[in-house]
């Protein structure tokens, strides 16, 4: 989700850059580790960006000063782990409001934590979790939970900001979700659908790299040490 430019009251802006600012900086050293210790993995890497770039920039107008779209997060982060995404969706968000006037620089720390911090983060756990009962199954949850957390995290933003004059931070909470939710949940599916479609693509163009990050099926795996 994308809050927009000026959206949100100051407090409230300047609260949550500093809450993503942690996870940007340490984000930023493990790109700079992957790229020195794992240089193979470097056009996945930019893969993973542009993967989320293409993704969150499509634009579907959902409430005001607001967007609801896919995230392109899910992905990397099972990819790469939850740091490397936090620095690569703050360059893509950072980009998309300079060029594309999505979202904002006064609302960029809010739009970080909600798309590079928790969506990545949801992603991950899910993967690690899911991946011991079936690697496919494992990356669709991964990636759609990772869409419904990033707009989760931004309902709480808004209600935050802008709680309901009679229920408060619970009734905006709700409202949010509600709204929110008629475009993101099926995008949230379109978006795991695709994500396996990508993996399974990368399995016959960039087998040795995912052996290296350790993304392949067991079974895979497998077959292809198999003796011949």
């Amino acid at each position: 989700m994308h809050i927009a430019e000026g959206f949100l009251p100051p407090l409230h802006a300047a609260g949550w850059t500093l809450a993503a600012a942690p996870f940007v900086i340490h984000g930023g050293r493990a790109v700079a580790r992957e790229r020195r210790e794992r240089p193979e993995t470097t056009l996945l890497l930019g893969a993973a960006g542009a993967f989320t770039f293409l993704l969150s920039a499509i634009k579907l107008p959902s409430i005001t000063g607001s967007s609801s779209h896919p995230t392109g997060v899910g992905l990397g982060a099972v990819l790469f782990r939850p740091p490397v995404m936090a620095f690569l969706s703050t360059v893509v968000l950072l980009f998309q409001a300079l060029l594309l006037a999505h979202g904002g620089l006064t609302t960029l720390g809010a739009n970080v934590f909600s798309m590079g911090v928790a969506g990545p983060w949801t992603a991950y756990l899910v993967w690690c979790t899911v991946r011991r009962v079936n690697h496919t199954a494992a990356v669709f949850a991964a990636v759609a939970l990772a869409d419904l957390a990033t707009y989760a995290i931004t309902a709480t933003q808004l209600a935050l900001a802008f709680p309901d004059p009679a229920t408060g931070f619970t009734g905006a909470m709700a409202k949010f979700l509600g709204v929110f939710a008629v475009t993101q949940v099926p995008l949230a599916v379109v978006e795991g659908l695709l994500a396996v479609l990508v993996l399974r693509l990368l399995g016959d163009i960039a087998r040795p790299e995912l052996e290296l990050l350790d993304m392949l099926p067991a079974a895979v795996t497998r077959a292809t040490e198999a003796p011949r």
